[in-house]
């Protein structure tokens, strides 16, 4: 699916331009002539990023900007005839990533727009790859391919094994009751047998400790039950 350029400003001909450019290049194009229509579009379509006038009626381009940051982080090009270096700064100031001034060339538009959808789409995959990822010291447990990494070596974990790891590792410094561990990583009933859970425990040691009978992360806690040391 093509990404979704919007493009905001009062000229017509600004518009009509733009949009030749920028569909030719493969984007979707939509179009608003005042500022108060982009919340509105921007609700209720996917936009992509937001090419956008300063001097306009109903809201001027800095208004818009400071609306879209209360609730969006799309890309915002602003483009003006203001040339001072005060206008600029304040642009980049409340949320704009980029800043144009008129006249322009609207293949330098079109690059600025690859540059900024670009920088974006790097930023939001390492927020996604940042939140599918638990690192507690030197371990790191990748939920998006349930794989264990020690130092950065591999280490294989059982099915079992990785839900026990990630329910202690997503809750470091929590102390988790035996049958809390039993109902929440099996999902049954607490039976009253704690060999299972105490074999799977030695098993976790012995894949992530250096030293499985001194223990620096995986802790037991005496008459209670296990819990996660987080460690820097």
């Amino acid at each position: 699916m093509s990404q979704t350029i919007l493009i905001v400003d009062d000229e017509r001909e600004v518009v009509d331009l733009l949009k030749l450019y920028i569909e030719n290049e493969g984007y979707h194009v939509l179009e608003a002539f005042d500022g108060k229509e982009v919340i509105d579009i921007v609700r209720k379509h996917k936009v992509d990023l937001v090419v956008l006038d300063i001097m306009m009626p109903e809201r001027d381009g800095f208004q818009v900007v400071r609306e879209l940051r209360q609730s969006f982080s799309i890309p915002v090009i602003l483009l003006s005839a203001r040339v001072q270096d005060h206008d600029k700064i304040l642009g980049l100031n409340i949320g704009a990533d980029d800043y144009m001034t008129k006249p322009f060339n609207p293949l330098e538009v079109v690059a600025r727009i690859h540059a900024q959808l670009r920088r974006y789409h790097h930023v939001q995959t390492e927020k996604v790859v940042a939140s599918e990822q638990v690192k507690i010291g030197d371990l790191i447990l990748d939920k998006a391919s349930c794989q264990l990494y020690k130092n950065e070596q591999s280490i294989g974990l059982t099915s079992i094994e990785y839900k026990l790891l990630l329910h202690f590792m997503e809750n470091p410094e929590r102390v988790f009751t035996k049958r809390q561990l039993l109902e929440s990583v099996w999902e049954q009933w607490y039976a009253g047998d704690d060999n299972t859970l105490m074999v799977y425990i030695c098993k976790l040691r012995e894949k992530i400790e250096a030293e499985p009978k001194n223990p620096v992360y995986l802790k037991t806690i005496r008459g209670l039950g296990y819990k996660f040391e987080k460690r820097c």
